[in-house]
């Protein structure tokens, strides 16, 4: 086991400003870092643009929106020079990283992520639906959801795939743990996490002290965990966790960490050990509240210790059901559900 960081080997951000929007900064010799707005309280997304001499190879991409689009136009003729995105690097799956991908590959770019990541968002991106499917529904009926808003919920359109990920073309080159990979002059090795987002893939140099990130190493904030209506009993809480340690061996106070939101940061090993303690946590204080039975929605306090709006109310509820199937897959927890249709999860002592 390695030693616990020391207090010296904090974390620490040597760019404080932000690249702005249609600019680009450059945090390591060939590598710019670029971001590319979203319409959510997370307003930005992380993208590193590697020189490749005739091109670049992108790691992720942003949404699928016009104004994407536009600034991406704006970036290869400015700040990229002219030249082409010659491969895109995905991370994970989620929209804001792969929503692009696909425009990229039209317009002649190889797409490179992991098996997992491309199978969910070429599902994904075919699976369209007007209206929230019945096994959705019941899932958030099951999971406590309120009966006014999941009424008007099962009304509405939901959010889509499709809506913000442009159509991805048959054909990717497979990314698998252990693989090494060249980009922008050096040499990475691919490092894959899960609980944030199956196979999630990082890159760490072997010529020098970066690491790209993705969502997996965060700085600042927690990468949701979420269960789903497409694997109700999933355990993310616990994949985070394990892959958090599997990665602390390879982590070093001087790595300059790329991260896919906030800022870059050093001071890795301290925050994998804060990116555990925080689940332990939050785990620990959810304990406490289910001295009385209580549904996964009513979990909300003791996880967040914060208000949680209707417009975060969807990432709550699948983080809550993420932490509650970890206690009752580790035995500390119990669950019934009852007539209504709605599970009451409660201490086993």
């Amino acid at each position: 086991m390695s030693p616990a960081p020391k207090a010296s080997e904090g974390i620490r951000y040597p760019f404080d400003i932000p690249p702005a929007e249609g600019t680009a900064q450059e945090v390591a010799p060939g590598i710019l870092w670029l971001r590319l707005p979203l319409p959510m309280a997370l307003d930005h997304v992380n993208i590193y643009a590697l020189d490749e001499g005739d091109g670049w190879t992108v790691i992720d991409t942003g949404l699928d929106t016009r104004r994407a689009r536009g600034l991406w136009e704006r970036l290869i003729a400015g700040p990229l020079a002219g030249r082409p995105v010659r491969r895109v690097i995905v991370t994970h799956y989620h929209p804001d990283h792969i929503g692009l991908a696909g425009w990229f590959q039209s317009r002649g770019a190889e797409l490179v992520t992991t098996r997992t990541s491309w199978l969910f968002a070429r599902m994904l991106t075919l699976d369209e639906h007007p209206l929230p499917a019945a096994e959705t529904l019941a899932f958030w009926k099951a999971a406590g959801m309120a009966p006014d808003l999941l009424a008007r919920r099962a009304a509405e359109r939901p959010f889509n795939f499709c809506d913000v990920v442009a159509p991805l073309p048959l054909g990717y080159t497979r990314l698998r743990d252990g693989d090494r990979i060249t980009m922008g002059g050096r040499d990475w090795m691919v490092r894959t996490g899960d609980g944030h987002a199956p196979e999630h893939a990082t890159f760490w140099s072997l010529s020098d002290n970066l690491v790209l990130g993705g969502d997996q190493l965060l700085p600042s904030i927690s990468a949701n965990l979420g269960v789903y209506a497409t694997e109700p009993g999933a355990d993310p809480v616990a994949e985070w966790i394990a892959s958090a340690k599997h990665f602390a061996p390879f982590a070093r106070p001087d790595q300059l960490v790329l991260p896919g939101h906030k800022l870059p940061f050093t001071g890795l090993p301290l925050r994998l050990t804060q990116m555990i303690d925080n689940h332990l946590g939050a785990l620990s204080r959810l304990e406490a509240h289910l001295a009385s039975p209580r549904t996964a929605a009513e979990c909300f306090a003791p996880l967040f210790k914060r208000d949680i709006g209707e417009g975060e109310y969807g990432l709550a509820l699948v983080e809550a059901v993420a932490h509650l199937n970890h206690l009752l897959k580790a035995g500390r927890v119990a669950r019934h559900m009852d007539e209504e249709g709605v599970w009451r999860w409660r201490l086993t002592g």
